[in-house]
């Protein structure tokens, strides 16, 4: 009978390789590829999940990272923008690049060739890094009878596009523009995408998990016949979800303290769980106030390695105010230490502002 594993247990466990236990003294570059992606359709959210995880960082490490092309802004999984390595980048867009064509079905694209599509979109894109209304005009030329939604869409979901810098340096705006992950890097897709180690990174950064939890993070399917041939450690939750784990993988003590921290907009913590054991992170009741019906996941709190609220600052020239709204109440030293790190995150997203103030609600 499988070993049961408590929710504190995944909990800390999750926290452990998430580099929320303690801040990680590791480059930015090593962190990114231990996270296996961040989330990141917004430019910031990353930045302040690096801050959040690792001792020191600075906002130009990453800008640094993404001018010199060792990680990059793509479409992966969910079908989502992630922050990735290079080398990431061109292992997972082959294994993902069914569940992406997946979401055409449906598109103004019916009846057209999309091996054509996407050799027409690539040759564009690697002409000059285009936006999506310059794609899209571009691709009109040819297909004047689609959609230029759609056909932007198409060559999305074929081509692996990369964000180029400005893009996603803190504080720069503006639309994207995008080349072919092939043309930026230099390097072709990995011709020999492999499940089985993407699996394994997986756990490395989130688990024990279940297979459900694999496909939730992922967006797809059918993973349950990769995990069934790997040599994996095996638990279950207390309400009987099967998990699978990395045969050396650490289980911190259950009653590790977890120290407060400020989760990014997007943080795949919240992202990466199926439904037996996204509790692991967040009570259920909360979801409602943390998801947006227009698809924004707010920042929020931990507390006792648990979301506990939600943060957002506003600032100008003058000064800068993080608000906590928290959903329940906590201890007299862990507002104290809220209001400490709050401090702190300011200093980092705000550093221009005169003044910073934090202030909890209730």
């Amino acid at each position: 009978m499988p070993q049961v594993l408590s929710g504190r247990a995944l909990n800390r466990a999750t926290l452990h390789r998430q580099l929320l236990l303690e801040r990680a003294e590791t480059p930015a570059l090593e962190a990114v590829r231990h996270l296996y992606g961040m989330q990141a359709q917004a430019p910031n959210p990353p930045y302040v999940g690096l801050w959040t995880r690792l001792a020191g960082f600075e906002h130009e490490e990453l800008a640094r990272l993404l001018r010199e092309r060792l990680v990059v802004r793509v479409a992966l999984m969910r079908s989502t923008i992630h922050l990735v390595t290079a080398d990431d980048c061109l292992a997972l867009r082959p294994l993902l690049r069914p569940m992406l064509e997946r979401g055409l079905r449906g598109k103004g694209l019916a009846g057209l060739d999309l091996e054509e599509l996407a050799r027409a979109g690539r040759a564009l894109v690697d002409e000059r890094p285009l936006t999506f209304a310059e794609l899209g005009r571009l691709l009109l030329e040819r297909w004047p009878q689609r959609p230029a939604a759609d056909l932007v869409t198409g060559v999305r979901n074929t081509v692996a596009l990369v964000q180029v810098p400005p893009r996603g340096i803190w504080g720069v705006g503006g639309q994207p523009s995008h080349t072919s992950a092939e043309a930026w890097l230099g390097r072709p897709l990995d011709a020999r995408p492999d499940a089985a180690q993407m699996v394994r990174r997986y756990l490395a950064a989130y688990g024990p998990a279940t297979v459900m939890d694999i496909q939730q993070w992922s967006g797809m399917t059918r993973l349950g016949e990769v995990v069934r041939d790997m040599d994996l450690r095996h638990f279950v939750t207390e309400d009987g979800a099967r998990l699978v784990d990395l045969p050396q993988a650490v289980l911190p003590d259950p009653e590790t303290p977890a120290p407060v921290r400020y989760l990014s907009e997007f943080d795949n913590m919240l992202l990466s769980f199926g439904e037996r054991t996204r509790t692991r992170i967040m009570a259920d009741p909360y979801r409602a106030r943390v998801f947006t019906v227009n698809g924004i996941i707010r920042a929020t709190v931990l507390a006792d390695g648990f979301v506990r609220g939600m943060w957002k600052v506003t600032s100008n020239r003058r000064e800068a105010v993080l608000e906590v709204e928290l959903f329940e109440p906590v201890t007299a030293r862990q507002r104290e230490d809220l209001k400490e790190e709050g401090m702190r995150l300011l200093g980092f997203v705000a550093p221009e502002a005169r003044t910073h103030d934090v202030r909890l609600e209730p």
